[in-house]
């Protein structure tokens, strides 16, 4: 990086701490931080192992927590509002503060009446259904019945949810109305010296189109054959908006009135995940999430795409995945050009991983990223994935320690 760079990435710094000074004047410097660690598969015994392994590694300045996530489009009924008071008290009982992810996006098996367009046999099946799922082109015929992810390796999943479909966001409202009060609820009746136990709750999940949940060429053909028999070249980021396969978005564009021919644009797109964590974090904040307490997540992978500033809106605090940038996010100059434009009080690198087994670089790296004004949280995932490895244990141990001998 040249002189010019470093020089620039240093002023950014400087000017970040100036964002909503008018709207929470010096509160956040009283404020603590949380090193939160997510749950791949949360249970009591995840939530004891954690307290056991930082017990007394904890003060008012820097605070272990740990993340769930909620996916209450693929629970069976009240299913979702079961996991979730039984996390809400796990976190009381351990004394240990908590992120609660509330997911429509990612997992949705459980509402085939949202997305079966396809398959009279199966349940859920009305051919209206592909006005719920994503489209190829302009046209409703070019539904998709399939799409792929790689979270580690690459897999298949349902359809791309249309974020726009009227049916798709009132069941988001409705599984969120039963969810949202819980958790407003439980942190009211929290007395005085427990109200850091509730870190923030957290809308989207790598908000985007056609990354998580993308569209390979042809790919409805390849619904009945074998997944040996899948594409396995993934996605290109540079190349936007299709990024290197079939290009999806089609459906949300034009549901939402941006457009009903010509070219897909990645700005379109980009309005759309805007709106789409815009109309959710604004029905947490209607059911008494303070903004404080309430935070997006969206996806951006390319440096310079418009998607990052997807994260913003007036009803909650932004937050994005860091993971080449884990050990200095003020290099992922395009996220921090959208904290830029966010008068929040908050923001958080709310999807974390430092892909180092070194303790010294990992609490540099924890330094590097808590170090940045504004910053709520970091939340590292997962704790499946470190909980046996030596080296982060021990700085996250240690980065507290240090933040405590301050």
């Amino acid at each position: 990086m040249n002189i010019k760079q470093n020089v620039a990435i240093f002023l950014l710094w400087l000017a970040i701490p100036l964002l909503a000074v008018s709207a929470v004047g010096n509160e956040r410097e009283k404020t603590a931080q949380y090193i939160v660690i997510n749950f791949s598969h949360p249970s009591e015994k995840a939530f004891q192992e954690v307290a056991e392994t930082f017990k007394e590694h904890d003060n008012d300045s820097v605070r272990i927590g740990v993340g769930v996530i909620i996916s209450y489009l693929a629970y069976a009924p009240d299913e979702a509002a079961k996991r979730l008071k039984n996390y809400l008290s796990y976190a009381e009982k351990y004394d240990l503060p908590v992120v609660i992810q509330l997911d429509g996006e990612q997992w949705w098996e459980n509402r085939p009446d949202l997305w079966n367009w396809w398959d009279p046999d199966q349940p859920g099946y009305n051919p209206d259904n592909k006005y719920n799922v994503e489209w190829t082109s302009w046209r409703a015929d070019d539904a998709v019945k399939i799409g792929w992810r790689n979270w580690g390796r690459q897999l298949r999943v349902l359809p791309m949810p249309n974020l726009m479909s009227p049916r798709y966001r009132t069941a988001c409202h409705t599984e969120m109305k039963k969810l949202v009060p819980m958790v407003v609820s439980w942190y009211r009746h929290l007395p005085a010296s427990k109200k850091h136990l509730f870190v923030g709750l957290k809308v989207g999940w790598e908000s985007s189109i056609g990354v998580n949940n993308w569209y390979y060429p042809n790919g409805n053909e390849l619904l009945v054959k074998s997944e040996d028999q899948d594409p396995q070249y993934g996605l290109t980021h540079e190349s936007l908006p299709a990024r290197g396969v079939t290009a999806i978005g089609y459906a949300a564009v034009s549901t939402y009135g941006l457009a009903k021919s010509g070219t897909l644009q990645q700005e379109q797109l980009t309005t759309v995940v805007q709106a789409h964590l815009s109309d959710l974090s604004k029905l947490c904040a209607e059911m008494g999430v303070p903004r404080n307490r309430l935070f997006t997540h969206c996806g951006g992978w390319s440096q310079g795409e418009t998607l990052y500033k997807a994260a913003i809106n007036e009803y909650a605090c932004p937050g994005w995945s860091f993971y080449d940038f884990a050990g200095n996010p003020l290099m992922d100059t395009t996220a921090m050009d959208a904290l830029q434009q966010s008068n929040a009080p908050f923001w958080g690198a709310v999807e974390w991983l430092y892909n180092g087994k070194n303790a010294d670089n990992w609490q540099s790296a924890l330094r590097n990223t808590l170090s940045i004004p504004l910053i709520r949280y970091l939340c590292i995932y997962n704790w499946e994935g470190i909980k046996e490895e030596e080296q982060p244990v021990n700085a996250i141990k240690r980065y507290v320690a240090e933040t405590k001998s301050e």
